[in-house]
């Protein structure tokens, strides 16, 4: 049966039970239910929110931040870090100023090291477990190298790497994918915040008594953190050590989970597909990165780590003016921009059931649109692909039989466990 029809056909009142119905089908079933929201009813309101299916539409909301703000996100991030977060600031003094000092530090000239990095670790990973001829990719492998590059890099090693990905899921998990504000889920992510934000300022403390021990020969390393540390802020910046440690939180917050889960869901994509399996292994042995990423990044498409970004509408506006689908959205709508869904839009991207490579880059939305990009992007651009160019590398790489061979995310936001083969 038509989902619109089975929304249809409950009695108005039924307010709970119709949002309900949305809310399972957007974690169940998006792929078809974003299909027919994209042919019937691309701007889809229900009492709760408002859903966004069409890619102009979606580009529409995340492009006007001072319409579409990131408002919701305020209560939770700044309780977890302590103060006034950057992720959670609009077209504000605060975002401006530390999104571009973070920028900054993140220099783009770090990345080739940052892929070969990101390769190394990966290696080590598989070399660890080439005996077995098998490999459980989220805990030794799509966890275990943002969680390295965490230290090595961002200059952010964490207490052990159990911690790191405790701290890293918990709030992960209230940010971005606790739409119910489940209360647990939330002070699990406090408890995790603030136990970050004492082991970084424990951690500011010994890499400033390194830094002033420099004149008697010793050097702090070149990562992230340290950058920071070097650098002098006068004080009208207002960039002190708390803020230096709200950021350097971020750094982690957004990076384990995220990376790890699209290592694995691409990965996946990937090895479901033979021909195209082949044709990636075939790229991965040569020296194109950019055509060999071009197959993780639509292979993603096909199962993106978030199937929405949502956003307060601040203000009476209309979204698609202009176009038959012209809709009035009410100030305090919240609003979901379907970014699953925009991948599949053919009148941006022909033919979108099939894999092709040759897609523009300017429709992927893997790391949002607009001014609330993530800062991370272009970490992301080589970690990610890297990691699974490592993997494909590796001889007869292969899927398990379900269930050890399907991704198992047991009954939790992000995935959890999957075994893949490789070798004889």
């Amino acid at each position: 049966m038509s989902y619109l029809k089975q929304y249809d056909d409950l009695p108005d009142e039924q307010i709970a039970q119709k949002v309900g119905l949305v809310s399972r089908w957007i974690r169940t079933d998006w792929q078809p239910f974003f299909k027919e929201l994209r042919e019937n009813r691309p701007i889809f309101k229900t009492p709760a929110f408002t859903l966004v299916a069409l890619f102009p539409d979606v580009v529409e909301v995340l492009s006007k931040e001072d319409v579409f703000s990131v408002r919701l996100y305020q209560a939770k991030m700044d309780a977890v870090v302590g103060s006034p977060f950057m992720l959670a600031r609009d077209n504000t003094p605060v975002n401006w100023r530390e999104k571009s000092i973070m920028k900054a530090m993140l220099q783009l000239e770090d990345l080739p090291a940052v892929r070969e990095m990101s390769g190394g670790f990966a290696d080590e990973a598989l070399d660890r477990f080439a005996g077995d001829g098998r490999i459980e990719v989220v805990h030794e492998l799509s966890r275990h190298v943002p969680v390295r590059t965490c230290g090595d890099y961002f200059g952010f090693p964490g207490p052990n790497p159990e911690a790191m990905y405790r701290w890293s899921k918990a709030t992960q998990s209230d940010f971005f994918k606790n739409l119910q504000n489940d209360v647990t889920v939330h002070e699990a992510a406090v408890q995790a915040g603030g136990e970050m934000m004492a082991y970084l300022g424990e951690l500011l403390e010994e890499k400033r008594q390194r830094f002033f021990a420099e004149q008697n020969g010793q050097r702090l390393p070149e990562d992230t953190f340290s950058r920071l540390i070097r650098t002098y802020f006068p004080a009208e910046i207002g960039f002190d050590d708390q803020r230096m440690l709200t950021n350097m939180a971020g750094l982690l917050i957004g990076t384990v989970e995220t990376t790890s889960q699209a290592i694995v869901q691409a990965l996946e994509q990937i090895l479901l597909r033979p021909d195209i399996a082949a044709e990636a292994i075939a790229a991965a042995r040569s020296s194109d990165t950019d055509a060999f990423d071009a197959y993780v990044w639509e292979a993603l498409r096909f199962n993106p780590i978030n199937p929405l970004i949502f956003r307060f509408c601040e203000q009476d506006t209309t979204l698609a003016a202009g176009t038959p689908r012209e809709t009035r959205i009410p100030a305090k709508t919240i609003v979901f921009a379907l970014t699953a869904s925009a991948g599949f839009d053919s009148a941006v991207l022909p033919d979108p059931e099939n894999f092709q490579i040759k897609r523009p880059a300017f429709t992927q939305l893997h790391f949002g649109y607009g001014h609330h990009t993530c800062l991370g992007k272009y970490i992301g651009l080589v970690q990610v692909p890297e990691v699974i160019r490592r993997i494909l590398l590796r001889p007869k790489v292969r899927l398990l039989a379900p269930p050890e061979g399907a991704i198992d995310f047991k009954g939790g936001p992000f995935p959890e466990h999957f075994t893949i083969a490789y070798g004889d």
